[in-house]
Order: C-alpha cells, then structure tokens, then sequence
C-alpha cells in the first residue's frame, strides 16, 4: 500500500506540474495584453518608454516563457503564489476567500449528485421497463444534454424572478455588513447553485448505475441466488448494491472535474463570488499569477479525486489488488 501511494502520488505530482505547463504556455500565446487589459490603451499612449518598461519589468512580460515559469513555480512551491494584477492584493488571499465561498457548494452538490444519481439509478435498474424507470431514465438524458448556463438561467428564472424564493445572485445579501450576515442567509444564497451542479452531475451516474444493476440482475449468481428462495430485496442488498458500488464511486469521483467545470458557469450566472468567477475575472484580464493559481489547486482537487477513488476501491473490495490484477 505504502509503495503504492508514494509511486502515484509521484505520478500525481507530475501531472499537476505538467498541467501548469500547459496553462502557463497558453496563457503566454494568448492574444489578451495584460497591460493593456488593466491600465488601459489611453494610459499606455500618455506613459513614456521607461514607465512602460517598469510596468513590464514589475508583471514580468519581458522575459522569456521558460524563465518566467521556472520563477513563478519556484515562488509557487515556497507558498509564494504572486500578487494578482486586477485585485493588487496577493494571489493567496484572493484563492482563500473564494475558496471559503465555493468550497461547500462544491462539497454539497459532490455528495448529493453522488447520492441521489446512486439511488435514482438502482431504483431504475430495479424497475427496468416500467413507467419509472422511463421517466428516471429520459430526464437523465435530456439533463446529461442540457448545458449548464442555459439550466441554470432557467431555475434563476423560475426559483428568483416568477416565484422569488431564493435571491437573484451573491453570497449573501445587498447591503449588509459581513458580521451580520447569517448562515441561514449564506445557505439561502447557495441553495440554486448547488441545486444546478448537482442536477448537472447526476444524468452519467443514474444511467450508468442502472445499466449496472440491470446487468447485474440478470446474471447467472442472480438467478441461483433466486433458486435459494432470496427475496427480490435481499438479492439487492446482498449482491446488486455490492456490485454497483464500485463503478459508482470511479464516477462520483470522476465527477469532481465535470463539477469544477460547471460551476464555472454557475457562478457566472448566479454572480457568486467564488473559484470559478474569479478564473473568468483573471482569464479576460490577463491576470496570469491568479488564473495559474486557480488552474493548479482545481488540478490538485481532481486529481486527487481520483487518487483517492483508487484507494477506497482497494479497500471496499481487497480481491482487486493495488497493481490492477485480480487474486
């Protein structure tokens, strides 16, 4: 187990470094100016050559990719992240407080797509054929289809504008002061978020777990199970969610790209103010050390996703061995 981890957790490590080196060359090709982004053309034409160079000198825009990303990874490892250029405060700060914002959204919508796609897609397995499994079955395709900007227009409309349950937009209320915001009142903002990311990450989930199930069912164990006299419950419990498990954690896990990803979107919609807002914000203004940043610690949350999915398979079932051969 130990040479186990340490040999993937060296892998992991690479990987992360290599996706920051693809960030880090795009970035540098992109057509977006970061001076001219955040000082602005009319400035630009008044400054003179040297107040230019200065600014050049202070981003870094005049040297080489290759020795720009060699200091930015070395300030990065030693917990030095930058300062970002549209918010003049450093990275660190900026990621932390977002990070609080987006953190348990993330973490609610993660669980309850996982265990809501779970249950809706053993039900349909179990029910293969019938009215409910029809219906579980095509909303799960028409969702896995739908884009999330779009659907999460629609519950803002719906949920905010027609019926003005939950607020249009933010974190938190207009107007108030930080230490009298409430979390009844962060969770009344967070309720449509979660809400879309969650719907967003069930459809692969519910249909993949039926199609387990109903596979399962059908098998030869099954039917001398059912020659033993087991009830159609007990070989559920006893076999069909043994055997369902297992893939349904790969895709839990899995998911947590496509959940990053979506809230992206989802905060743009609902103007929440947290990893995937500010990835945007930095994106179209050239703010290079934030959107690193944001890049990295989402590539450090999937892969360590998947990871940790590699571990639980081990120990939820220890006939599957670390190598990936069976016993």
């Amino acid at each position: 187990m130990i040479k186990y981890i340490l040999k993937n957790g060296i892998r992991m490590v690479l990987l992360i470094i290599a996706i920051s080196i693809a960030a880090f060359f795009l970035m540098t090709i992109s057509p977006i100016d970061p001076l001219q982004t955040n000082i602005g053309q009319t400035a630009l034409g008044i400054m003179s050559q040297e107040q230019i160079e200065q600014l050049q000198n202070y981003w870094g825009t005049n040297k080489n990719v290759v020795e720009r990303y060699l200091e930015w990874i070395k300030d990065f490892i030693s917990g030095n992240m930058g300062i970002s250029l549209l918010y003049r405060q450093p990275v660190y700060d900026v990621i932390v407080q977002r990070l609080l914002n987006s953190i348990w959204i993330l973490l609610a919508s993660w669980l309850l797509s996982g265990i809501l796609g779970v249950t809706f897609g053993i039900i349909a397995g179990i029910k293969e054929g019938s009215i409910l499994d029809s219906i579980i079955k095509d909303i799960a395709i028409l969702f896995s289809s739908t884009p999330i900007f779009w659907f999460a227009l629609i519950v803002l409309m719906i949920f905010a504008v027609w019926l003005k349950w939950f607020p249009i937009g933010f974190s938190v209320p207009i107007g108030v002061m930080v230490e009298n915001v409430s979390l009844f009142d962060k969770i009344h903002h967070a309720i449509l978020p979660t809400f879309v990311l969650s719907v967003a990450g069930m459809p692969n989930i519910i249909l993949h777990t039926r199609e387990r199930m109903i596979s399962v069912l059908k098998s030869d164990y099954i039917l001398f199970a059912k020659a033993l006299g087991k009830t159609k419950k007990q070989i559920v419990w006893q076999h069909g969610l043994r055997n369902v498990v297992l893939p349904a954690i790969t895709l839990q896990f899995a998911s947590i790209s496509e959940i990053f990803s979506g809230s992206i979107l989802a905060e743009q919609v609902f103007s929440y103010p947290g990893l995937g807002q500010i990835a945007v914000t930095a994106g179209l203004g050239g703010d290079m050390p934030l959107l690193l940043a944001v890049v990295v610690i989402c590539a450090c949350f999937v892969c360590g996703g998947n990871f940790l999915a590699d571990i639980i398979y081990h120990i939820i079932d220890p006939r599957i061995q670390l190598k990936g051969k069976e016993i």
